[in-house]
This record gives structure tokens, sequence and C-alpha cells, in this order.
């Protein structure tokens, strides 16, 4: 699913892969953000579509979740001399390919190995197609991620930092580090920017900015008062993930694949200590099953999108 604008493309692609929004005009065609891997051919068609035979020139990451630039090996296969940009907190582990560090270990998600170019400084700005974007920090969600803003048209990238219901996963947060307090301030520093137009990270874009920071700071709230709450919430996300991924899979290969995943071991020992690993994995299946994102049938487990 697509929507227009003078001089950009919003690709609406879903929760296993981020949106794309592609600048097909102007000095600098680029995109920003480009999917999870196992996408990564729909994400090469779909930008050339967009692009109309103009060549590729730059991708813009606004952090690098594995569903944000799964695509950029890819892409940067296709054409390498489109130049990449990157937040500057994620620069070592790139160029390391520390995937711990990058957290697709951690997850138990997938990204192929891509390089850079360039940083995306908070501060500064970024030529994509013919406007010029501010780059501004907004750690929370993702400790290096930024947000892209338009001052013209007042148009904000929010990437995972606001969604219309909501936010990303704070991840530090399940992994014993302190990051609540971050989101609230980046949710601050976009309530200053007072966007017209929000381009999230997954869902449709919006304009009604009061009603959505009202959901999202009510849910923050309810994170930073519950922390099992948010830990919880984390653990369903990443299993939910995994099963758009997959699709289907024997209850036996999750439990494996969970067993296997760095965070389930740490969100456990620090939140869940008490309840063994089966009969918690089975309490947030049982979640799952009941909010209609997955189906079960005997021990074969269904996504549900």
């Amino acid at each position: 699913m697509s929507s227009n604008s003078p001089s950009y493309t919003v690709l609406e692609r879903g929760w296993l892969s981020s949106n794309s929004i592609v600048f097909a005009t102007g000095e600098q065609t680029a995109v920003v953000d480009t999917g999870y891997c196992t996408h990564a051919d729909q994400t090469l068609f779909l930008i050339q579509a967009a692009l109309n035979g103009r060549p590729l020139n730059r991708i813009v990451n606004t952090h690098l979740h594995s569903d944000h630039c799964g695509g950029n090996a890819a892409l940067q296969s296709h054409d390498p001399q489109i130049q990449t940009h990157i937040p500057p907190g994620s620069s070592k582990a790139v160029a390391a390919w520390d995937e711990q560090a990058l957290s697709y270990l951690p997850t138990g998600q997938s990204c192929p190995r891509f390089g850079f170019q360039h940083l995306l400084n908070s501060g500064e700005t970024i030529l994509l197609g013919d406007s010029v974007w501010e780059i501004h920090a907004a750690p929370g969600h993702d400790p290096d991620s930024v947000i892209l803003f338009e001052p013209a048209s007042r148009t904000l990238i929010s990437a995972d930092a606001l969604w219309e219901n909501g936010f990303g996963v704070v991840f530090p947060e399940l992994d014993s580090r302190d990051a609540f307090d971050k989101v609230a301030a980046t949710l601050d520093l976009i309530e200053r920017l007072a966007p017209l137009h929000i381009i999230p990270g997954h869902g449709r874009v919006f304009e009604d900015l009061a009603p959505a920071l009202s959901r999202a700071r009510s849910r923050l709230d309810a994170f930073v008062t519950d922390p099992i709450r948010h830990a919880r919430y984390g653990a369903k996300v990443l299993i939910k993930y995994k099963l758009l991924e997959w699709q289907h899979c024997e209850q036996a290969d999750l439990l494996q694949w969970i067993d296997q995943t760095p965070y389930f071991a740490i969100l456990q020992r620090s939140f869940f200590t008490a309840v063994p690993l089966k009969d918690w994995v089975d309490a947030l299946l049982a979640d799952l099953i009941k909010s209609n994102a997955l189906a079960q049938q005997g021990s074969l487990l269904l996504n549900l999108d």
C-alpha cells in the first residue's frame, strides 16, 4: 500500500517490515528504512517502481533494528554506488558487524551484513529528494534512533518513537537499562516540533498529533508503573515477530528458538524468575491467542495477521 505527496511516497509495509519512505524527485533520491530481510526482493521491487527509472542515491536508516534495515544489503548489492546513512551510535557495531550489539542475536532475528558511508548526526540536516530534513536524536525504543523533520511542511518521520497508537517496545528496558525517561523526553521533543503530518515506522500516516501523544504517554505511564507489564509485552512482541517471519511452526520449535534467544533468558531472570520457562511461554501464547494474534491447532502455531 502506498500514499503519495508531491515529494515522497510512503510504502506502508505492515509489522514484519517497517514502512519505507521513497524520495524520487530532486537532487538526491532516497529511501528511509528498508524493511526486514525476508521482504528484500519485494522492497527492491517497490522502491524501483516508486523511483520510476531513476537510480537510488541514498539509504537512510532511522535506527538499525532488523525490520528497518534488513533490505540494506540487497539494495547495496543491486547498486554499489548507493550511499548509506546511519545513526552515529550504531556505527562501530556496524563496522565490526557485532550482531550482539546490533540486537540481532539477542532478539533471534536476521539481518544480512551491510556497510555505511555517512552518519546522521543530531542537529545536522540531510537532503532527501528536493527537501532538507532536520536530524533529531530520539532515544528510547532504541538508544541510537533518530527522527527526521521537514520544517516547511512540518512533516515528521517518527520511526518507532511515535505511532498513531503508541510506540515501539523500549528494548533497553528489557535488558535492565533505564530508558522510559528517554521515551518521555522524545515524546516531548515531538510535541515541540509540532508536526502536521506524521509518518510512523509502522501503520498509516496520520495528522492528529495531540491524541497520539496522549495515548503514547498513557501507555508509557502504565509501563513505568508496572515494568512487568512492559516485559510481558516485549516478550509477546518478539514471539509475534518470529511467527510473522515463519507464519507457522510447531510449539516445540518455538520453545527451542526461545531457549536459544538471549532476551528471553534476560526477561525471565529479571521479571519472571519464579515461573518455569514452559509455563511462562504457555501464558504468553495464551495471551496472543486470546488477542487473535496467533491460532493453535494441536501443537501447530499459526500466525494471524
